[in-house]
C-alpha cells in the first residue's frame, strides 16, 4: 500500500466530505418528493377517487348489513 502524505489525506477527506454533502442533499430532495402526499395525490387523482369510492361502498354496505342483522333479531 503506497504511503500518502498528510496533505493528500486531507484532500481525500475533503473530497469525500464534498461528495457526501452532494449525496445527502440529493437524498433529502428525493425523500421530500416521495413523502409529499399532496403531490402524490395530484399525480394519482383518478386512482385515489376509485379507491375512495370502493371504500365508501364497502363501509356503507358493512354498516347497512350490520343494522340489518340487528333489525331481524
Amino acid at each position: 500500500m503506497p504511503t500518502r502524505s498528510p496533505d493528500e489525506i486531507r484532500r481525500s477527506v475533503q473530497a469525500t466530505r464534498t461528495e457526501l454533502t452532494y449525496s445527502l442533499n440529493d437524498l433529502q430532495g428525493k425523500v421530500q418528493q416521495l413523502t409529499d402526499w399532496r403531490q402524490q395525490l395530484r399525480q394519482n387523482k383518478q386512482t385515489a377517487m376509485i379507491v375512495a369510492g370502493v371504500a365508501g361502498f364497502v363501509i356503507g354496505g358493512g354498516i347497512a348489513a350490520t343494522f340489518g342483522l340487528f333489525r331481524r333479531r
